[in-house]
């Protein structure tokens, strides 16, 4: 059976899926279908619905690997089965990727995280509400004084009952449930669910989508909770991933332990150097040189340096990273924990990296003796998202240094 892990976003929309707060909807749409929704707001079926709910087929998977009527099982980041997709369609999201849409059925119930109590289902709430009118509370973050005298006042005049529902997606989940919790202190009588609803772009189809689950949990009357506000600090104590990618030969490795040796010379921040050639002898030993492990090999890299930089660290990466879809999961994986991602593209020509070629590769790979290799037998596909490039032929290692610490410094990262 084919299985695959899900992102965050749509392991969230999948919980939603088999709790029946997404209800009528049971399963992924296709990608028409969440075009139908964005333009007409309804199902095929033409049941009204806010907004598309796709799955989206992971790059290591093939699409000719997957056909209508395929079960496949999702699991969580741990490995635990979730749930099974019966693949009804597959098409192409018109980026490069593919969706598969189908129904989907529950393994086993989610019960991990933190305050994994309060998440209940839309059924299991309905039952412990009393008669009469309800008053759904929405929250992405704190209830203000105002926010709460308006809840009081509304539940006061609809005579409702109040049910405060914490909206848990992401690295500040938990503390959207505490100020839920604080706040139900203030409102006598008022309960806490917790939902993991991932925030949608459009602030219009957000409140559509918060007032369709409020509903499914047995509102009669929805609050939306004021927006959070975000104030993410001076960029010198935020996280930070200094990604650089480019040719074998290019200098990049050379003006990472450069920027490393720097850094750790002037003090003030926590340094984490992962080089590609280390990192492919100690973290992704046993994986090949082929399109998808090169892929796997820069999402390891990309996940250790999320994680550096989600505890303020500052990490200096230094893989070839060829390929411009995959150095942009990084970048994702990255500014999802909240920190920041420089990119630096050092640029310098093949002919000059073929020409230094210090290793020996370069002449290798012409004479067949190394398959797949970037810039000969391989592609590597240039930039066009880099925060900095810099070209190494005929500049020093300090002046590239240099140019990297000033974007750094101009950028607010060191002082």
């Amino acid at each position: 059976m084919i299985e695959w892990i899900p992102d965050a976003r749509e392991l969230a929309d999948l919980e939603l899926l088999l709790s029946g707060a997404f209800a009528p909807l049971t399963g992924f749409l296709s990608v028409e279908a969440a075009h139908g929704v964005a333009e007409h707001g309804r199902l095929p079926d033409g049941t009204p619905w806010p907004d598309p709910i796709t799955l989206a087929l992971p790059r290591e998977i093939r699409p000719d690997e997957v056909r209508p009527g395929d079960r496949v099982t999702l699991r969580d980041p741990e490995g635990a089965a979730v749930a099974v997709l019966t693949v009804r369609e597959l098409d192409d999201d018109g980026h490069g990727g593919c969706h598969v849409s189908g129904q989907v059925e529950a393994l086993d119930a989610p019960v991990y995280g933190p305050f994994a109590r309060l998440r209940r289902t839309p059924a299991e709430v309905r039952k412990e509400l009393p008669e009469g009118e309800i008053l759904a509370v929405t929250m992405r973050g704190p209830l203000d004084g105002t926010a709460l005298e308006d809840v009081a006042a509304t539940a006061e005049e609809l005579d409702a009952a109040i049910v405060l529902m914490p909206l848990v997606f992401g690295e500040g989940g938990p503390a959207v449930v505490r100020a839920a919790l604080k706040a139900a202190d203030r409102l006598p009588g008022s309960q806490v669910v917790a939902v993991p609803l991932a925030p949608r772009a459009d602030a219009e189809i957000d409140l559509e989508v918060r007032e369709h689950v409020a509903r499914n949990y047995g509102a009669t009357e929805h609050y939306a909770g004021p927006a959070p506000i975000a104030i993410p600090g001076p960029p010198h104590r935020r996280g930070l991933v200094v990604f650089f990618t480019g040719l074998s030969g290019s200098g990049k490795s050379t003006i990472a332990r450069g920027l490393r040796d720097t850094l750790l010379e002037r003090g003030g921040r926590t340094i984490t150097y992962l080089d590609g050639d280390v990192v492919r002898r100690m973290l992704s030993a046993g994986l090949t040189f082929s399109r998808e492990d090169r892929d796997r090999n820069i999402r390891r890299i990309g996940f250790v340096a999320a994680e550096v930089a989600r505890h303020g660290g500052l990490a200096v990466c230094a893989p070839i990273a060829p390929y411009a879809a995959t150095r942009q999961e990084v970048r994702a994986m990255v500014e999802e924990v909240g920190a920041d991602f420089l990119l630096v593209h050092v640029a310098t020509p093949l002919e000059e990296c073929e020409r230094r070629d210090r290793k020996g590769l370069y002449a290798k790979a012409r004479a067949g003796l190394i398959p797949e290799f970037t810039g000969i037998s391989d592609p590597y596909e240039e930039p066009d998202d880099a925060d900095l490039v810099i070209d190494t032929t005929g500049i020093s290692v300090e002046r590239a240094v240099g140019t990297v610490l000033n974007a750094l410094t101009s950028g607010g990262w060191i002082r």
